[in-house]
């Protein structure tokens, strides 16, 4: 038995690239950077970041180009799969990417990661949040029972 899976929680660092195939398939690309932290054997405490390249497909690659954007925390699950093609110079390129295949956006609307350092701001209205109205206080006299 063999097992592909893939699990991240970052924070995206460029906007994302939603486009189309020649097929009319939407296909979104975008970077997530997950950060780590430990001590060192002096007790120095050392940071390290990890850049992941993700490609989304059809629905999922719509929804991520209509919501997420740089600094926004997101989950990604998916495959590894590494791609290979020749470069105009004739080298041979390799890219590792993970295929997403689930996606949770962990940051609220018109919130960004604090630590990214981007204001950013979604003017959606399917995701933006709106404050509730006011009701007015009701008593017993009211009640038609």
């Amino acid at each position: 038995m063999d097992l592909n899976k893939v699990q991240v929680i970052g924070n995206i660092t460029q906007d994302v690239e939603l486009r189309q195939t020649p097929n009319g398939q939407n296909v979104c690309t975008l970077s997530v950077a997950t950060n780590r932290s430990w001590n060192d054997a002096s007790g120095m405490k050392q940071e390290q970041a990890e850049f992941h390249n993700v490609v989304l497909w059809g629905k999922l690659a719509e929804i991520a180009g209509q919501y997420l954007q740089k600094g926004k925390k997101v989950y990604i699950e998916g495959r590894l799969q590494t791609r290979n093609w020749e470069a105009q110079d004739g080298t041979k390129r390799y890219r590792t990417e993970i295929v997403g295949e689930n996606m949770i956006m962990l940051s609220g609307a018109g919130e960004a990661n604090m630590n990214a350092g981007s204001p950013a701001m979604n003017d959606s209205p399917a995701v933006k949040s709106s404050t509730p109205k006011q009701e007015e206080e009701i008593s017993v006299e009211d009640i038609p029972f």
